[in-house]
């Protein structure tokens, strides 16, 4: 049985990545992630923020900048804070690709043009496979409209794929106004892939103290259907790569989401509950499941539920929002 994919042009051995998270920080967890099946991962994020704050030569300073500015200390942590410095996530990738023989993704996070997009070529030389783009933007301007935000995040990936030779994939939001349009201008604009998509997490009300405080919660499997829709809808024209993230937590929803359309999926909420082991039984369940049904390669299933292909595509689309909606009695 032949569980290998290609994704942004690697060939993967299979189709369960690990997403952008902290386990590359440790080698050895990175190892031990390897050696229960993963077939590639993804760095956590370097932030646009960080990047340009190192490029103004103020990492010294920042400490003190921040202090006089209350903005700026409520909006964005100290920069020791942050997991890695530029430099040392440069080193620990280097790290990684020297103990690892599964490809690395390294990690940008931005929205908009900027020099800190030349950073993507020190990735590049300290031996990423790939380059994984996520534009996560809060549209709070009023003043901003749908179209000059995406004018830029299209900016920002051509001038990120520009700069290097590697593949770039975007990490997209769920909530874009046209998103099988939006990924088309990004395929035009040099992405190899489109994740789909990054999870926005949501701040909570303290009611004691009266704050706003943050909530980091994992995912759980019910947001994958979010992502099962817009891979369907969009996989059948696509020419570029495309990945689930988000909800992956058994080997059904692997199979769901390789049905819609994906190459991969990126699991990390799942394999922080149960640790690397669970990449395995991932893996069995998926063989156990293709093999039930006569799949003998992963290629076979890839887009067999899109909406180009799906038995019954109005289950993707508006008419079945409303027949839905009218079997409901009470």
């Amino acid at each position: 049985m032949n569980l290998s994919t290609r994704y942004l042009g690697l060939p993967l051995v299979n189709p369960i990545v690990i997403g952008a998270s902290p386990f590359c920080d440790n080698v050895a967890v990175a190892r031990q992630l390897q050696d229960a099946g993963a077939a590639a991962l993804v760095m956590h994020s370097l932030f646009e923020e960080q990047i340009e704050a190192e490029q103004r030569a103020l990492t010294h300073h920042v400490e003190s900048s921040a202090e006089s500015s209350a903005e700026a200390t409520s909006f964005y942590p100290a920069y020791a804070e942050y997991q890695l410095s530029p430099d040392n996530y440069v080193r620990q990738l280097g790290r990684l690709k020297a103990d690892l023989t599964i490809p690395v993704i390294a990690s940008l996070n931005g929205a908009r043009p900027g020099g800190w997009t030349e950073h993507a070529q020190r990735l590049e030389s300290a031996g990423a496979d790939a380059l994984e783009l996520n534009l996560y933007q809060l549209a709070t301007d009023r003043a901003v409209d749908g179209e000059e935000i995406e004018e830029r995040m299209r900016e920002t990936v051509q001038a990120v794929v520009r700069s290097v030779r590697i593949p770039v994939a975007v990490k997209l939001s769920p909530f874009h106004t046209a998103p099988a349009n939006f990924v088309a201008q990004l395929e035009a604009a040099g992405a190899a892939g489109v994740v789909l998509f990054n999870r926005f997490y949501q701040p909570d009300f303290n009611l004691e103290e009266l704050e706003v405080q943050p909530a980091l919660k994992l995912s759980e499997s019910s947001e994958l259907l979010l992502r099962l829709r817009w891979l369907a809808i969009i996989s059948p024209h696509a020419g570029c790569s495309l990945a689930a993230s988000g909800g992956i937590h058994a080997s059904e929803d692997v199979v769901k989401a390789l049905l819609a359309g994906a190459h991969c999926t990126q699991v990390v909420s799942v394999v922080l509950r149960h640790g690397p082991r669970v990449i395995s039984s991932l893996l069995g369940g998926l063989r156990q499941w293709m093999e039930r049904k006569g799949y003998e390669d992963v290629g076979q299933l890839r887009g067999a539920l899109n909406l180009s292909r799906c038995p019954d595509p109005a289950a993707h689309e508006r008419a079945n929002y409303i027949r839905i909606l009218q079997s409901w009695r009470v």
